[in-house]
């Protein structure tokens, strides 16, 4: 399994996502560029230029027209896809930790952090309705209690506590009913989105920073690794590093794949299952495509 090796950012990587087809691979990072690259061959397809500190989150919208981004420069800004340009800018107080789109792409939502005094909000716009842009007023704002949401998905309806400490991501399956937590209490978790009921859990040694479901197969990727200030020069040998595969079911690991030379900050299946990308605190985003192995592979419980 020869990686890609995708080369666009100065700093460490903070998020990558697919969209929906799965041609076009988004990649962001502590510093101000986002990246689009396609996936089946690493080519950088171009950037979105306009951020003045470190990007937090990025997502894509259904057919892939519009792109939303979330900065520490205190702003969420949204992007024409094919042409870069940018097509609003929401001013916050502090900075956008989380965004996205709804199914429709007309709905976008984003989270910001609890700092200088400012409350943690979670903010909806409605992009149909322009003077909610223009004013900068989202039709619903949610106040929340922590000091920053670092994974979102109101009124609370069902609250769980099942990590002990702070939840570094939160992704879906393929058809929405499970969605996986990636937590620093060295577990990612398995739950219903419906009832919240957790349902699995799969254990490492250290912090895991993300997770991802696979779309067809029983599978869990994890990518995480030692706080950045805790690295070493002696943990790649280690393999502190490695992104790892878990049975969904048996919650047995099953395969390692070696490569970042710090912690993996973010992975993602790519929608048909037959490539992970993940993107690490070494600044780099690797695209791995399965070994014919992979598919003929069976657990053995």
């Amino acid at each position: 399994m020869k990686p890609i090796l995708l080369q666009g950012h100065e700093r460490s990587i903070t998020q990558i996502k697919y969209n929906r087809e799965g041609d076009l691979l988004f990649t962001v990072a502590k510093d101000p560029i986002v990246n689009v690259w396609y996936s089946v061959n690493g080519e950088r397809l171009g950037t979105y230029m306009g951020h003045t500190g470190a990007v937090w989150c990025v997502d894509a919208d259904w057919d892939t027209k519009h792109v939303l981004t979330g900065s520490a420069d205190n702003s969420c800004r949204l992007w024409d896809c094919e042409t870069g340009k940018q097509l609003a800018l929401l001013k916050t107080n502090s900075a956008v930790r989380t965004c996205g789109f709804d199914f429709g792409g007309n709905i976008i939502m984003f989270s910001t952090d609890k700092q200088m005094g400012y409350q943690c909000f979670v903010s909806f716009f409605d992009l149909r309705d322009p003077s909610q842009i223009d004013s900068n007023e989202p039709y619903m704002k949610i106040p929340c209690n922590d000091s920053k949401i670092t994974s979102a998905s109101g009124e609370v309806l069902v609250n769980v506590k099942e990590h002990s400490r702070q939840i570094n991501d939160i992704q879906l399956s393929r058809d929405m009913t499970m969605f996986v937590t990636a937590s620093k209490d060295n577990t990612a978790k398995l739950f219903d989105s419906t009832t919240l009921e957790h349902q699995k859990t799969f254990r490492t040694e250290r912090p895991v920073n993300s997770a991802a479901l696979s779309p067809n197969y029983d599978h869990v990727v994890l990518g995480g690794g030692q706080e950045a200030m805790d690295v070493t020069t002696t943990s790649t040998r280690i393999g502190k590093f490695e992104a790892r595969f878990f049975h969904l079911a048996f919650e047995e690991e099953f395969g390692r794949v070696k490569g970042h030379f710090g912690p993996i900050n973010s992975v993602a299946f790519h929608p048909d299952g037959k490539s992970y990308s993940s993107g690490g605190e070494d600044g780099y985003v690797r695209i791995h495509y399965f070994d014919p192995q992979y598919f003929e592979f069976e657990f053995e419980a």
